[in-house]
């Protein structure tokens, strides 16, 4: 028993002592979306704080694709040395149901290191629809079944299950466009292609405050602060519509906890900072920095109950 103390109080010395020294060379930070995407936005935003802090480059590199599943797949594989990371959204947690075979297991094969930012989606539409509020989009969803489309960044990102628990609240039969990210969603949405899109804060509000776009509604809860005038879903009459959006950081399972916890502690500072804080505040975004273990604990909630979603939507990935 002593020697299997002492074996453990000197693997503890070690990781300590790596975690000190870390990082030593460029941090690799996937995000598994377009460049411009809500969630982009946030990474670099966070890695270039941490860089500043740290004295090493933090590097994003786009992976986009399946709903976020390519970049995730190749963060899972990495090595556990605090030198991979991922950040990833909400739609993390819907990945496990709607694709049948993942390349990666999402509860086991990462540890959170901190939930981000948390934004509103903004359900927008084109000026040209004419539509000036979701009840407008309603009526004429229900007044011709299945034509009328809406975008996504993805089957499963956040994008989309806002949209579809939107859909299920209102009890509409709409058509499902993904896209690779959020900018070609939001380009087509803007040119009529499709007919709304749930599209993060941080990438709508330039294009709503230059006419771009036109927001009907706010996908959460309560009011977005950068859009006063504009309400939610559930205060236009759709119950049960609200979405939480996030973005968070995570790294491979097996990543020292020391390697974590000094992340977690940097990532919490880096978020506090001024110059963070204005920038994305400025895009609607909040930051909200957390515990590594609450951060777990929240996905491993939102797997459960993102299934049960999915099942009651019906939502399947051609």
């Amino acid at each position: 028993m002593r020697l299997v103390m002492m074996a453990a109080a000197a693997v503890f010395a070690t990781s300590t002592a790596y975690a000190q020294t870390y990082p030593d060379k460029p941090v690799h930070v996937i995000v598994p979306f377009t460049p411009g995407s809500a969630t982009d936005v946030v990474a670099r935003t966070v890695a270039q704080a941490l860089s500043i802090r740290l004295g090493q480059p933090f590097v994003v590199e786009n992976r986009p694709g399946a709903g976020g599943m390519i970049g995730a797949g190749i963060v899972a594989k990495a090595a556990p040395d605090g030198y991979t990371l991922l950040v990833h959204s909400s739609g993390h947690t819907v990945n496990p149901s709607i694709y049948p075979t993942l390349t990666y297991d999402t509860a086991k094969d990462f540890v959170g290191v901190s939930l981000l930012a948390q934004q509103p989606n903004i359900l927008v539409v084109a000026p040209s629809k004419g539509w000036k509020t979701a009840g407008d989009l309603v009526k004429a969803a229900k007044a011709e079944p299945g034509k009328l489309t809406y975008a996504s960044a993805g089957a499963g990102s956040g994008t989309h299950m806002n949209a579809e628990k939107f859909r299920v609240s209102a009890g509409i039969d709409t058509v499902h466009i993904p896209y690779k990210g959020t900018p070609e969603a939001m380009t087509d949405t803007m040119n009529g292609r499709v007919d709304y899109f749930f599209a993060p804060v941080i990438a709508a509000l330039p294009m709503v405050r230059d006419n771009r776009l036109t927001a009907l509604a706010v996908g959460s809860a309560k009011r977005a602060s950068v859009l006063p005038d504009v309400p939610s879903t559930e205060e236009a009459g759709y119950p049960g519509s609200a979405y939480n959006f996030w973005v968070g950081m995570l790294a491979p399972a097996g990543t020292p906890s020391a390697i974590v916890e000094r992340l977690n502690k940097e990532v919490a500072a880096a978020l506090a900072s001024p110059e963070v804080k204005e920038r994305l505040g400025a895009l609607g975004a909040d930051t909200a920095p957390m515990a590594a273990v609450d951060f777990d604990k929240m996905i491993a909630q939102e797997l459960k109950d993102n299934a049960e979603l999915v099942k009651q939507a019906g939502i399947t990935v051609q």
